[in-house]
């Protein structure tokens, strides 16, 4: 990250900026106050970003409080730190009422500073992260509702664009929730029939008698509660396309009827006598392998060759490579209603090991589940997303390393506060270190990127012993 320091006190600042230079960051250093505040002008005016502000409260010139006031009126995301060698109950109530993100006392250790900075950078790369996965999305998302840049999904986009301006009958198969419908849309939109009627039926939702009402439409009087004409679907399609979803459910005998008006393009509705020519382009889909049904004697042979003109496949969500971080993108935009959303990268890992079985449609509703959960949070945690997936993955650990994992939780049940969390994850962390190393401290610090010092420090705070009983510190 790149950092604006506002420090007068020259050792502080030396010191402080080594450390955090020797992190990864960037460091502008303000000697006084009023620097701080024209660092941040020039960054309003297209300078070099600063991500993140640390800065004492007393200085010359100008307060930290007020370099704080002025970064937050610049840019309110951005972090700010807040230092002091004078604390009090007041001044922190101030700053963080201005936004600050944190308040330290002086004097602190570098290595404190160093990581919650280091927290502060993680939220900056989801960020970028995010920002660069919603620019691919809307790349991907070129075919009206269509998302994916898979070597899979770009086969299909391919295809549907050659086949989309013709007038040839289209089969699109593919797994539930694979997104048929969408597609069909896609191809509608491309057509020429583009200005015309979209109209979608699905086979298996209605019984056979009110599916034929629905396709035919009726005339008045033709039964009970038919009070005036009405047009079916066949009719409300014409010049435009009609969607036939889970044309598999379709029942043998509206198939026989369904083949009459493909032949002829001409159908009576119920109680009527008069033939009304349709005009309509036929898009169907099915979740199963047409042809399936065909050997099983569930459906005609004949009609299955008239739909099965242009045949268009749509790969399930597992053989889609790469497409779970997009598709993720996209249903935060749609659902996030504005919220800043973040997944970790172990997160979506997850999302992507996951075998989807009810493809596009699944982690769509994941993603909505995980949002009605999440409350205030703003980052989507992989249990609310995947039932069961860290109880799993727990599970698989503690049966294959003889490392003890701290636990989350205090003895009366409730979550440790983050400070002592922390502090018992370290200590397992130096633990692993010095076995690794047999021992030896210094290798054991070179691990760990820390010096022996700052080690020997630790090893003190935490109270770890030698095998011989000595603390280790020699």
């Amino acid at each position: 990250m790149r950092i604006l320091l506002a420090e007068d006190e020259e050792t502080i600042a030396v010191t402080l900026t080594d450390a955090l230079v020797a992190a990864g960051h960037q460091v502008l250093h303000a000697p006084d106050g009023q620097r701080a505040l024209d660092l941040l002008d020039q960054t309003s005016r297209g300078g070099a970003s600063i991500d993140c502000v640390v800065t004492d409260i007393r200085m010359p010139k100008r307060t930290g409080m007020e370099v704080l006031a002025k970064s937050k009126q610049l840019d309110p995301a951005r972090p700010v730190v807040v230092m002091t060698g004078f604390a009090s109950v007041d001044q922190a109530v101030d700053a963080m009422r201005l936004g600050a993100a944190n308040y330290l006392q002086k004097p602190f250790r570098n290595e404190a500073v160093v990581a919650l900075l280091a927290t502060f950078a993680r939220v900056h790369e989801l960020e970028r992260e995010n920002a660069g996965l919603r620019a691919q999305t809307a790349s991907a998302h070129n075919l009206a509702g269509v998302v994916g840049a898979s070597p899979a999904m770009a086969q299909v986009c391919t295809r549907l664009r050659t086949v989309a301006p013709g007038d040839a009958t289209i089969l699109i198969e593919g797994e539930s929730g694979t997104g048929k419908e969408r597609v069909a849309r896609a191809l509608h939109a491309l057509s020429l029939r583009a200005q015309g009627p979209f109209v979608a039926i699905g086979c298996g939702a209605l019984p056979e008698t009110l599916l034929e009402a629905e396709l035919f439409g009726h005339e008045k009087g033709a039964f009970t509660d038919a009070k005036k004409d009405r047009r079916g679907r066949f009719e409300l399609a014409h010049g435009g396309t009609l969607f036939l979803d889970d044309v598999d459910d379709l029942p043998l005998p509206m198939q026989v009827k369904l083949l009459r008006v493909l032949q002829e393009r001409v159908i009576e509705r119920l109680g009527g006598e008069r033939p009304v020519e349709v005009d309509f382009r036929l898009v169907a889909a099915t979740k199963v392998p047409l042809l399936q049904r065909v050997k099983e004697g569930r459906f005609r042979e004949d009609l299955y060759w008239r739909l099965h003109v242009v045949p268009l496949v749509l790969p399930p969500l597992r053989e889609r490579a790469g497409d779970v971080p997009i598709l993720v993108a996209h249903f935060l935009a749609r659902h996030g209603q504005g919220r800043a959303w973040h997944i970790a990268r172990s997160t979506m890992e997850h999302l992507e090991r996951h075998a989807w079985p009810g493809n596009v449609r699944e982690l769509e509703n994941a993603i909505v589940r995980a949002m009605a959960l999440a409350g205030t949070r703003n980052e989507l945690r992989v249990e609310d997303l995947l039932d069961g997936v860290p109880a799993a993955v727990a599970a698989a650990t503690d049966g294959s390393s003889a490392t003890h994992t701290p636990s989350t939780h205090s003895a009366q049940g409730g979550l440790l506060p983050l400070r002592d969390f922390l502090h018992a994850h370290e200590a397992e962390h130096l633990k692993r270190a010095l076995q690794e190393t047999g021992g030896r401290k210094a290798q054991a610090a070179q691990l760990l990127g820390i010096s022996r010092k700052v080690l020997w420090e630790k090893l003190r705070e935490h109270h770890i012993r030698d095998e011989a009983g000595e603390d280790e510190e020699s």
